[in-house]
C-alpha cells in the first residue's frame, strides 16, 4: 500500500500552507533581529510552549521512540531520559527565570553578563558559538536522516524517478528525500523567522493531535488485551525497574532479540542510575545554545519564560505517547504484517512508517503524514533559526560590522541559514542510523558542555578562562575518548560508550574548570554584582552576596534551593506521570491509569502552591531587587 491521492493531496495543502505562512510573515519578520529571532519579544507563553512541544515532536525522535516501545513496552518511559527529557522540569522549575532576566538575543550573548567582555570572556563567548553551530548541525543532520527514510517508505523511488533528469544511487534515496522537505522548511523559515515558526508549530500540533489520538483509539478498538498479552513477552507491560531487562523475544519475535541485545540496555538498573546522573547534571547546566534557548528568550517576562518550560511537557507527552503505543500496540500484535527492510538489513526504526502504511486508513493517512512532516520541519526550521542568530548577532555584527542596519542583518541571517542548511545535509549524507546520531549528541556533545555551564550558574568563582577551558577539554573529551576506549570495553554497545565514559569528562571538565579558574584572576567584581543582581542565582555566591548585604541590607538573596529541589523532583514524577499513563490507556490497563492520574494531580495540586503561586513572589523580589540597585546608583 502507498499513498492514495487523496492522501497525497492533503501532504500538497499542508506543504503550502507553510510556504503561505512564511511568506504572510515575512514582512513583521525583518523589521529588526530581535522581530526576526524572538518575535519582538510579543509572542504568548502558551504559543510560544506549543511551539516548543511541537518542535519537540519530530519525525526522527518519534520513530525512535516507537521502535523503544515496540521493543521495551512500557520499560520505554525511562530510556527518554538519555536526553533527557526533564531538562524541561528544571527550566520551569528556576533556570528559566534566571536566563530570561538576563533579557538578551543568544546564548552566546549572555556570557558577557557572567564573564564580563576580558579576554576570557571573549574565548567562552567563541566556544558557545562554536559549541552552538556544531549542535545545530548534528540535529539537523539527525532530522534529515529521519525525514528521509520516512518518506522513502510511503513515495517509492522508482514512482517518481521516470520524471526527474537525474538519477539516484539506492543507497541515497532517503537523502534525496531528505534535501527535498528541508528546501520547504529552510524557505518559510529563512522568510518569517520566529513568527512564522510558531504559528506553522501550532498548525502542526493541531494536525499531531487529531492524528495521534485517533492512532490511539484504532489501537484501542482493534486490539483486545488478551491478544497484546499473548503476543508480548513477560515484563513488557511493567513500568518498573529492576537489575536486569529481562524482556525475552525469543518465543514472540526472534528478530527482536539481536535488536535487544545490540542496544545494550541489558543491565537496565546501571543504565537508569546512569542515565539519571548525567540527566540531573546536563539539566541543572541549563539549555544548550539550541532553538529552547530561543524560545525562553522570546517570552515576554521571566514568569511567562517559565511558564512556556512547564506548558511543554504538559502539552507533549500525553498526545505525543497516545500516538506511540497505539502503533507499538498494532505493531507488535500485527508484525507479520510490516515491512522492516530498509537497505537489505531489518530496521527496527522503520516500525513507524511501515504500521502507518498497514494501519492507518485512507484520507487519516494523509492527515498524519501531514502532521509528521509537520513535526519535522517544526524542529528543523527551529534549529535552523538558531544558527543564525549566533553567527549573525555574535560573530558578524559583533566582531565584523558593528554598524549594520537591520536590512544588512536580516540579509546575512537568510544566507547563514541556507549555509547550514548545505552543510548539515553533506554530514547527513555519510549517516544512516538515527540512533547513532542520538547517542552522539545527548551523551557525547553534551558530555563536554556539562560541568562549565553547571559551574556558570552556581559557583561565583567560574571566570571567561575556566570555562572555555572546561568546555573545549570536556567536548574534546567527549569526542577523543569513545573511539580509544572501544577496544577496552568490548561489552559495551558503541553507541552507549559515551553514556558509560560521561563520568571521565566530567572529571577532565572539572579539573580544567577549577584549575584554569584558580590560576587566573577572577570576573570583574562590578560584573559580578550586576549579574547577581540581575539574575538572583542561589549556589555558592557567599564573596557577592556579602558585598550586596553590606550595600543594600534589604536585598532579597534567593534563599530557595530545597524549595526549587523539592518541585524539581515534583515535576519529573509529573511528567513521567504524563508518559505513562496514556500507555496504559492505550494497553487499557485502567486500574494503572488511574493511578497515574491520581499520582500527577497529587504533583500538580502541592506545585500550584509551591511553584506556580510563587512565580509573582519572584517576580516583585526582582523588581525590588533592581529597584534596590537603581536606589544605590
Amino acid at each position: 500500500m502507498h499513498l492514495t491521492w487523496i492522501d497525497s493531496a492533503i501532504v500538497l495543502l499542508y506543504l503550502l500552507t507553510t510556504i503561505g505562512i512564511g511568506l504572510a510573515m515575512k514582512k513583521r519578520a525583518s523589521k529588526n533581529l530581535k522581530s526576526y529571532f524572538q518575535g519582538g519579544k510579543q509572542l504568548p507563553w502558551y504559543m510560544l510552549g506549543l511551539s516548543n512541544a511541537s518542535g519537540m515532536f519530530d519525525i526522527s525522535g518519534t520513530m525512535w521512540l516507537v521502535a523503544l516501545c515496540f521493543l521495551y513496552g512500557l520499560k520505554s518511559i525511562w530510556i527518554p531520559w538519555l536526553w533527557p527529557v526533564f531538562n524541561q522540569v528544571f527550566l520551569m522549575v528556576f533556570l528559566s527565570l534566571w536566563l530570561r532576566r538576563s533579557n538578551v538575543l543568544t546564548g552566546a550573548e549572555w556570557i558577557g553578563t557572567r564573564f564580563g567582555f576580558e579576554r576570557g570572556a571573549q574565548m567562552s563567548h567563541l566556544v558557545v558559538v562554536v559549541f552552538a553551530l556544531i549542535s545545530v548541525l548534528g540535529f539537523l543532520a539527525y532530522g534529515f536522516i529521519g525525514v528521509g527514510k520516512f518518506m522513502e517508505i510511503f513515495i517509492p523511488f522508482e514512482s517518481i524517478s521516470p520524471y526527474l533528469p537525474f538519477t539516484v544511487a539506492p543507497q541515497y534515496v532517503p537523502h534525496f528525500y531528505g534535501i527535498f522537505f528541508t528546501s520547504i522548511a529552510t524557505f518559510y523559515v529563512i522568510l518569517g523567522g520566529m513568527y512564522s515558526i510558531v504559528w506553522t508549530d501550532i498548525l502542526q500540533f493541531a494536525i499531531m493531535t487529531v492524528a495521534a489520538l485517533t492512532i490511539g483509539i484504532i489501537a484501542m478498538v482493534s486490539v483486545p488485551q488478551e491478544t497484546l498479552h499473548a503476543a508480548v513477552p513477560a515484563g513488557w507491560t511493567d513500568p518498573s525497574i529492576s537489575w536486569e531487562l529481562a524482556i525475552d523475544w525469543a518465543s514472540h519475535i526472534p528478530e527482536a532479540v539481536a535488536k535487544v541485545n545490540s542496544d545494550g540496555y541489558s543491565l537496565f538498573g546501571i543504565f537508569v542510575m546512569m542515565m539519571l546522573f548525567k540527566g540531573v547534571l546536563v539539566s541543572a547546566a541549563g539549555p544548550a545554545p539550541n532553538y529552547d534557548m530561543q524560545k525562553i528568550l522570546a517570552t515576554k517576562s521571566p514568569k511567562e519564560g517559565a511558564l512556556m518550560s512547564g506548558f511543554v511537557s504538559v502539552a507533549l507527552m500525553p498526545i505525543r505517547y497516545f500516538m506511540i503505543a497505539g502503533f507499538a500496540v498494532l505493531a507488535v500484535v500485527h508484525y507479520d504484517r510490516l515491512d522492516l527492510i530498509n537497505g537489505g538489513k531489518l530496521d527496527f526504526e522503520n516500525v513507524l512508517p511501515s504500521a502507518m502504511l498497514e494501519f492507518v486508513p485512507v484520507g487519516l493517512l494523509g492527515l498524519l503524514l501531514a502532521g509528521l512532516l509537520a513535526a519535522f520541519m517544526s524542529t528543523f526550521a527551529s534549529t535552523v533559526n538558531a544558527a543564525p542568530a549566533y553567527v549573525v548577532n555574535d560573530i558578524y555584527k559583533r566582531y565584523f560590522n558593528p554598524q549594520a542596519s537591520d536590512r544588512t542583518l536580516i540579509k546575512a541571517s537568510y544566507l547563514v541559514s541556507v549555509l547550514v542548511v548545505v552543510i548539515s545535509t553533506g554530514i547527513g549524507l555519510f549517516v544512516t542510523s538515527i540512533n547513532s546520531v542520538l547517542q552522539w549528541l545527548v551523551s557525547g556533545l553534551w558530555g563536554g558542555y556539562t560541568v562549565a555551564n553547571v559551574l556558570k550558574w552556581y559557583w561565583w568563582r567560574l571566570n571567561g578562562h575556566g570555562y572555555f577551558w572546561g568546555m573545549a577539554s570536556g567536548i574534546l573529551a567527549s569526542l577523543i575518548l569513545p573511539p580509544l576506549a572501544g577496544g577496552l570495553f568490548p561489552y559495551i554497545a558503541s553507541d552507549l560508550l559515551p553514556l558509560y565514559l560521561f563520568p571521565a569528562v566530567l572529571l577532565i571538565s572539572a579539573a580544567a574548570c577549577f584549575i584554569v579558574s584558580f590560576a587566573t584572576a577572577p570576573v570583574d567584581n562590578q560584573v559580578l554584582l550586576s549579574f547577581y543582581r540581575t539574575v538572583r542565582p542561589w549556589g555558592f555566591w557567599g564573596p557577592v552576596a556579602a558585598q550586596i548585604s553590606a550595600q543594600d541590607p534589604q536585598f532579597p538573596h534567593n534563599r530557595n534551593f530545597w524549595r526549587d529541589m523539592a518541585n524539581v523532583v515534583l515535576g519529573v514524577v509529573a511528567q513521567t506521570c504524563l508518559v505513562a499513563l496514556p500507555i496504559f490507556i492505550v494497553i487499557k490497563d485502567f486500574y494503572w491509569a488511574g493511578i497515574s492520574a491520581l499520582l500527577f494531580s497529587l504533583c500538580a495540586l502541592v506545585m500550584k502552591y509551591s511553584w506556580y503561586d510563587k512565580l509573582d513572589e519572584q517576580h516583585h523580589e526582582q523588581a525590588e531587587g533592581i529597584a534596590a540597585a537603581i536606589r544605590r546608583v
